[in-house]
């Protein structure tokens, strides 16, 4: 069997070599012609999975190491007959990570404390679970809203979106891209939905690109609708809206969740996956020999600090948003490279607190975010 994988993809290499003939190339260059007479392909969201790439091809089995999966035709796979999988939850852990350290960064810069603040969820799948569960910790007031979830599950413990509008200090964004249903999330973060944020909100968006319109986050911004604007995920990628970076606090490549652990996850499920499929005796393959960063310890004197000063100190040592901010400010263009030559981040697990004077409680909240910690 020929299996296709895209080569920005960590960690696979060796893992399929065994068992079937194995490619692998840029999503650039993943053509009609390449797949023809493949079996599976192993993918990421630059490639497009759809009719043009795969009729009268052999592909049986899609797999994307990512989360999202607008970037497969579902409904044309569904009716070829090909099976597709995605990893759902790989780098939510991630997520929660990027999104800890930009609370850490707008909290410092607006001279806010976060303890006692309303934040605003919407989208409460994998990440927005995660990321309500940091809030949490931080003292922060959680507002969740997700209407396939509350419709599923009942109505308590979630909220309508204008709910959140009307009293969120913070909102930010989880969802899929949805372009149309009673689901849509196509441009959700439009001129109305900014006219409605009473609170004058900080804003965060590491989801889809085009689940916010551009020229309404602008005007929001320039009529200070919105105090202040995190972007990861942009309309029009790579080639994305210099006159809105120019005017957001955090502006990233799409890199929310590019952990070293959440790409392992991905490409393990993606593996799993496949061998599930076409009975490959790799059902329980993992990543092995993830790189580690320069240093995971990390020592925190807790005399004479507020808890968000030692929540800073933590998160940001093991992730620090603003370097990924100066690097795509430094060269927008060069938005693909930063993406495919990321540095190593891995996630707080990882890490190890060694720590003095810091009360049980403090330990205890470092412990539940997922540091080890240790009493000097």
């Amino acid at each position: 069997m020929k299996i296709i994988i895209d080569d920005k993809i960590p960690y696979i290499k060796g893992a399929l070599e065994s068992v079937a003939e194995v490619i692998y190339l840029p999503g650039s260059k993943t053509t009609p012609e390449v797949v023809k007479d493949a079996d599976a392909i192993i993918t990421r969201t630059r490639t497009h999975c759809n009719e043009k790439l795969l009729a009268g091809s052999s592909v049986r089995f899609i797999a994307t190491a990512t989360i999202g999966f607008d970037h497969i035709d579902t409904a044309y796979c569904d009716k070829a007959g090909i099976v597709w999988t995605n990893a759902p939850g790989c780098n939510s852990k991630s997520v929660e990570q990027y999104v800890a350290s930009v609370l850490m960064v707008m909290a410092l810069k607006n001279g806010i404390t976060l303890s006692g603040k309303t934040i605003g969820i919407v989208g409460v799948g994998n990440v927005g679970s995660k990321v309500a569960h940091i809030c949490e910790i931080f003292g922060m007031k959680v507002l969740l809203n997700d209407p396939p979830r509350a419709r599923k599950e009942g109505i308590q413990g979630f909220v309508e979106l204008d709910e959140i509008l009307e009293k969120a200090d913070v909102i930010t964004l989880h969802v899929p891209l949805n372009m149309d249903g009673v689901d849509q999330t196509y441009h959700l973060a439009d001129e109305a939905f900014f006219a409605k944020a009473k609170k004058k909100p900080i804003f965060i968006n590491s989801c889809r690109g085009e689940v916010v319109e551009n020229e309404a986050l602008k005007k929001a911004i320039l009529s200070k609708q919105v105090v202040g604007a995190t972007i990861d995920c942009w309309e029009n990628e790579p080639d994305i809206d210099t006159k809105l970076l120019d005017l957001i606090d955090l502006g990233t490549p799409h890199i929310a969740g590019y952990s070293k652990d959440g790409k392992a996850n991905g490409t393990s499920m993606s593996v799993q996956a496949v061998s599930k499929f076409f009975g490959l005796g790799l059902d329980s393959w993992e990543c092995l020999n993830v790189e580690l960063p320069a240093s995971t310890l990390i020592k925190i004197d807790g005399k004479d600090k507020t808890e968000q000063q030692i929540f800073s100190e933590a998160i940001l040592t093991t992730y620090d948003i603003r370097n990924d901010d100066q690097a795509l400010r430094n060269s927008v263009v060069s938005f693909e490279k930063l993406r495919g030559d990321y540095p190593v981040r891995r996630e707080f697990p990882v890490f190890e607190i060694k720590a003095t004077h810091l009360n049980s409680s403090m330990i205890e909240k470092l412990r539940a975010i997922g540091f080890k910690v240790s009493v000097a």
